[in-house]
């Protein structure tokens, strides 16, 4: 189960940096209103891709938190998904392209696989 939980993790990690960069040519900044513009955006990514990375290393390591970093990329597919889609719903234009549709869904749905897997060995407490 704890491989199959760091190939989700990978995969999720791969979708959702791959997002980011879309996320860049549609100055997604504006879209959140996000302070700093361009240079606040690429500022942001720092830590954010700094915790996803070292919550693979985590995942790969066995740490005991891998866990809880395994929850919160798995959260954070889930929400890029609904926050995407509600603005989609809304009329806007950012991610109205069918690759970026696509990275989005696919980010749903291993996320969705991700978090159950998680929840699993939550409720293991442990690794299998």
């Amino acid at each position: 189960m704890s491989e199959a939980l760091f190939w989700l993790y990978l995969i999720n990690a791969v979708l959702l940096i791959n997002h980011e960069i879309d996320s860049a040519y549609w100055k997604e900044w504006d879209l959140f209103k996000l302070p700093g513009g361009m240079a606040g955006f690429l500022l942001l990514h720092f830590p954010l891709l700094f915790v996803i990375l070292y919550g693979l290393a985590a995942v790969a390591w066995q740490r005991p938190s891998a866990l809880w970093f395994s929850l919160l990329l798995s959260a954070g597919g889930i929400f890029a998904f609904g926050i995407h889609t509600y603005f989609l719903k809304q009329g806007r234009a950012e991610f109205d392209h069918p690759v970026s549709k696509f990275i989005l869904g696919a980010t749903l749905i291993v996320s969705l696989c991700q978090l159950a897997v998680t929840v699993i060995l939550f409720a293991r407490q442990g690794w299998a």
